[in-house]
């Protein structure tokens, strides 16, 4: 037997390490397969897209990607090339004599990866064959009715194809790690496995298909965890078969992953088989940072958002900007999983308690979720049309004033502020004012619903009383369509708005990950998570005092809805006590969380689970070195000394307080002293330890 090759988790490029040269590191191949790779579905094209420079930058032009072929997104996401690999070339030409398109080329992201992409349509004449292979080798039978599940039998199949015409080039030598995200690119691993190709495989579950069908249907899923009949859960939702497709990849891979500990959790119950590794979700973290500008940015975009206010809510703007603060709530339009429900409940209970106590404060709270619409509403078009009328009046009114004060300077005198505005100009000014009555309310809406009778939402937003009353302190809007900066009513990229708002919140119930308020974090806006997403649950292991650094945390898993929903209402209401100079604080705190979601920081990761997969693949040729996984102990933020940390505890405990305490507060802040100290809790990237000398650890034990 070879002598086996010992695998370094401290590789300086990414790619496993070894004494015996006889197979030279350059000969490895790596391949991430998704339904997502230039196809944007859901959180896992951001997972993919941001993580390629850091993969790219670890095996260069050893790193490909493959996913499905649709000419709307290879139009302009993809530059056509030749591939650099001659077997690669080889095996897409054998593919391709065959009847298969197959199309080769970079991704235009930062990082530039290579791309593989297979026409589905052009080898959907091989489906009936394929399905029964596929039940051949798996006994799951895929209904007719189901395109999507077609579709991943399609592309599983090409998948498993094309990495069989690769591997016999390679006459067995362990050369290819395939990495399959998903249960739509899981039947390619489920195929490889059964031809017994010599592939290192890893699947990681970003969420279980029926984790979010029980959720949805507003079951007391966490605490029921071990109580459920899983087949029988499966069958009724009809979704049987993508259930057995998904169980079957994580069995047959040889390393499961899931992206958060919650997760890990919910795999263990419904796919029964625990991860190997957790592999957090990061963020390029470059693509956001500002240095101390993204102050500025939260300034700029703040006051593009309150244009767009000054004419949504035009004739009842009784209230002061200035003393306005936005909050939203975005994702896909799961009502109950996203925690929409919980959030309007609060906003409620918030409204009350700002009303009773008689605060100047006022909450504009966004809600951006893609519904079905027919197009803008015809009232919020018209208070924009209105807005703008009025700023040009106000600008001829203010240019003619400024000639005649100009004019009567030059002669040295002071004019007659009663004749430096003629009748013609107080005429035209009260007809702008006119133009702002009203006899309708703001509309809770930017869009015509097309079946608004029936939206969760809106019938929350009746049920509760939301309707943008004189009397609100809070007042509602619901966007239903993604941020565009073309948008003729606020016209912002999505990124551009996050930076214009005071805080993002996201009560999810379920949130395997949750990339809202991880956008949130790199861009220095406070946001609200629960205990029931993978960033909350990432964020109270890594920070001693979450809400210190503007990530309010709200208990959904041991507390019942009302008890969850007062939390909430509390965190929002001590954000609206909070000083402007604490805001400011508390995003500088926020901001310096970035570090903690990089992809350089969290790729060690996956970095891990390849090089765990190749020692289970081929144990007689790799061995993983007496290293321990990843840790995290030591990457921690401590508590802020300075104060205030958080606005809970911020409030004010007497009514005599005076602003010379709120001065002492602030003399006790130092940002540079703070962030110097937080620096210091912050390992470099890729340092890992390894375990004293004799405590080898088994392939059992490298669990995160």
């Amino acid at each position: 037997m070879p002598l086996a090759r010992s695998l370094s988790m401290t590789s300086l490029n990414g790619l496993p390490q070894w004494e015996d040269e006889d197979l030279p590191v350059e000969d490895l191949l790596l391949f991430e397969i998704s339904w997502e790779v230039t196809n944007k579905v859901g959180g896992i094209y951001t997972v993919i897209q941001t993580k390629a420079k850091t993969t790219a930058d670890e095996w260069g032009e050893n790193y490909f990607l493959i996913g499905p072929y649709f000419e709307q997104n290879v139009k302009t996401q993809v530059e056509f090339c030749e591939p650099p690999n001659a077997a690669v070339k080889k095996a897409m030409d054998t593919m391709k004599s065959q009847g298969c398109q197959v199309s080769f080329g970079r991704w235009l992201i930062e990082g530039s990866p290579y791309v593989l992409l297979f026409d589905i349509g052009s080898a959907a004449w091989n489906l009936d064959k394929w399905k029964g292979e596929f039940w051949e080798v798996s006994n799951i039978g895929i209904p007719f009715h189901d395109q999507e599940a077609n579709d991943a039998v399609i592309f599983g199949s090409l998948t498993a194809w094309f990495l069989k015409e690769l591997s016999c080039q390679f006459d067995d030598k362990p050369n290819i790690i395939a990495h399959f995200h998903e249960w739509q690119a899981g039947v390619g691993l489920i195929l490889a496995r059964s031809q017994k190709l010599p592939v290192a495989t890893i699947f990681t579950t970003h969420a279980t298909l029926l984790g979010r069908y029980l959720c949805a249907a507003s079951i007391d899923f966490y605490n029921n965890l071990d109580q459920f009949d899983i087949d029988k859960e499966a069958g009724e939702r009809q979704i049987y078969h993508r259930y057995c497709m998904e169980r079957a990849s994580v069995h047959c891979a040889h390393v499961f992953t899931t992206v958060s500990q919650i997760t890990a959790t919910e795999a263990e119950h419904m796919l029964k088989r625990t991860p190997d590794v957790v592999t957090p979700n990061g963020l390029n973290i470059k693509k956001f940072s500002a240095m101390h500008e993204f102050q500025n940015l939260h300034s700029m975009y703040k006051a593009r958002i309150q244009e767009f206010i000054r004419g949504h809510f035009y004739g009842h703007l009784d209230f002061s900007l200035e003393k306005t603060l936005f909050f939203f709530i975005a994702g896909r339009y799961e009502f109950s999983n996203k925690g929409a429900d919980m959030f309007l409940e609060a906003l409620s209970r918030l409204n009350f308690l700002l009303r009773v106590h008689k605060t100047d404060v006022t909450v504009i709270v966004f809600f951006i979720m893609p519904a079905k619409t027919n197009n803008f509403n015809v009232e919020t078009l018209k208070g924009q049309a209105v807005r703008k009328q009025l700023w040009d009046t106000a600008q001829s009114v203010k240019e003619k004033f400024g000639k005649k004060l100009y004019n009567a300077l030059l002669k040295g005198e002071i004019p007659d502020l009663n004749k430096i505005l003629d009748r013609d100009d107080i005429t035209i000014m009260k007809r702008a004012i006119y133009s702002t009555q009203r006899h309708c309310l703001p509309p809770v809406t930017t869009h015509n619903m097309i079946d608004d009778s029936n939206d969760p939402i809106l019938n929350t937003i009746r049920r509760i009383g939301l309707f943008n009353n004189r009397t609100d302190r809070v007042k509602v809007i619901l966007h239903p369509e993604f941020l565009s900066s073309t948008s003729p009513l606020l016209p912002l990229d999505y990124e551009e708005f996050v930076r214009g708002c005071h805080l993002g919140v996201f009560p999810s119930y379920y949130e395997p990950w949750g990339y809202t308020p991880a956008e949130c974090t790199v861009m220095g806006i406070p946001s609200v998570t629960t205990n029931l997403s993978g960033f909350g649950c990432f964020m109270q292991e890594h920070v001693s005092d979450p809400a210190a650094y503007g990530i309010y945390i709200v208990d959904r898993r041991f507390r019942s809805p009302d008890e969850s929903c007062n939390q909430l209402t509390q965190f929002l209401y001590g954000f609206c006590q909070q000083s402007r100079r604490q805001r400011i604080i508390q995003r500088n705190r926020t901001e310096r969380l970035s570090d903690l979601l990089d992809w350089r920081y969290l790729g060690r990761y996956y970095m891990h689970a390849r090089h765990l997969a190749l020692s289970r693949t081929f144990p007689d040729k790799f061995e993983m070195e007496p290293s321990a996984p990843p840790k995290t102990e030591g990457f921690r933020y401590p508590r802020p000394s300075s104060v205030p940390p958080s606005p809970s505890v911020s409030q004010h405990s007497s009514p005599h307080h005076s602003e010379a305490e709120d001065e002492d507060e602030d003399e006790r802040y130092d940002e540079d002293e703070e962030a110097e100290r937080d620096r210091q809790n912050i390992k470099s990237p890729f340092s890992l330890g390894a375990l004293p000398q004799g405590k080898k650890k088994q392939h059992g034990e490298y669990r995160n």
